[in-house]
């Protein structure tokens, strides 16, 4: 635990869960939230075996439970169970995220649906599927709770490839902004973070490197110098949306890329 936060726990006593938390953002937020005194938190993620040994050395507060986003029965079950657990949801940190998958990058003129439906699947359809039942636990158990999604700084920019990720991340951004309107009267907050190009287990495999690579490879594309972009960098900024430092901050898309511009 980091001893510089220890009078300072801005999670104590919230029950969260976090999706896509067994490696990458999900994982460096799950110790992050941790370490600000969280009640539970429950890390869901399709890696298992990853799941179980970062719940497992994370320590009494940390379980996991396996689910697959795409899956709503399984999202459903997940807020479920966790409620059932803690007694209460106080924040959903919806994470979990796919690249592009895609055997080659799609263009609009070559745009091949079928290729992106799993991404779609992933990116958009189990995103609407956290927050819809993060949202029903907490009208449920009358907790104003805070949503928070995970985006891109690609969202902000007219990249054109890889496009079917770049629609996905503006999806999520606009799926915020929806659900901050509909779920304002419950004194429920939903925003999202958008970080840049970062070294997560995600990023280093589709581009065939590690996060020194990634580091490089995009440093000069940032036009804020004096280091790079780290894991720890995307967890505060969560931590920022999910604790009472933003209690009016809600349809807000915090950027997190160092002025990435590609």
């Amino acid at each position: 635990m980091n001893s510089s936060i220890l009078g300072n726990k801005k999670l104590e006593g919230k029950v969260v869960i976090i999706t896509g938390g067994a490696s990458g953002i999900g994982e460096a937020t799950a110790r992050h939230f941790a370490d600000h005194g969280a009640q539970a938190v429950v890390i869901a993620d399709l890696q298992e075996e990853k799941g179980l040994e970062v719940a497992f050395s994370i320590g009494y507060c940390c379980t996991f439970i396996k689910c697959d986003v795409t899956d709503e029965q399984q999202v459903t079950s997940l807020v479920d169970s966790t409620v059932k657990a803690h007694g209460k949801l106080d924040i959903m940190f919806s994470n979990a995220g796919v690249l592009s998958m895609s055997s080659s990058e799609q263009s609009i003129l070559e745009f091949d649906l079928e290729a992106s439906d799993k991404l779609f699947a992933v990116n958009v359809r189990g995103m609407i599927a956290c927050v819809k039942h993060a949202a029903r636990a907490m009208v449920e158990c009358g907790v104003k709770g805070s949503i928070v999604c995970t985006s891109s700084a690609v969202a902000n920019t007219d990249a054109a490839r890889p496009i079917d990720y770049v629609l996905s991340k503006q999806a999520v951004v606009g799926l915020v902004r929806c659900a901050s309107r509909g779920l304002g009267e419950h004194g429920i907050r939903v925003n999202c973070v958008s970080p840049g190009p970062i070294g997560t287990p995600l990023m280093c495999n589709w581009m065939h490197t590690n996060a020194e690579g990634i580091e490089k490879a995009f440093e000069s594309m940032n036009f804020l110098k004096g280091g790079v972009l780290k894991l720890r960098n995307v967890a505060d900024a969560v931590l920022f949306l999910a604790c009472e430092d933003s209690q009016f901050v809600t349809g807000h898309n915090l950027v997190v890329d160092a002025g990435f511009r590609p």
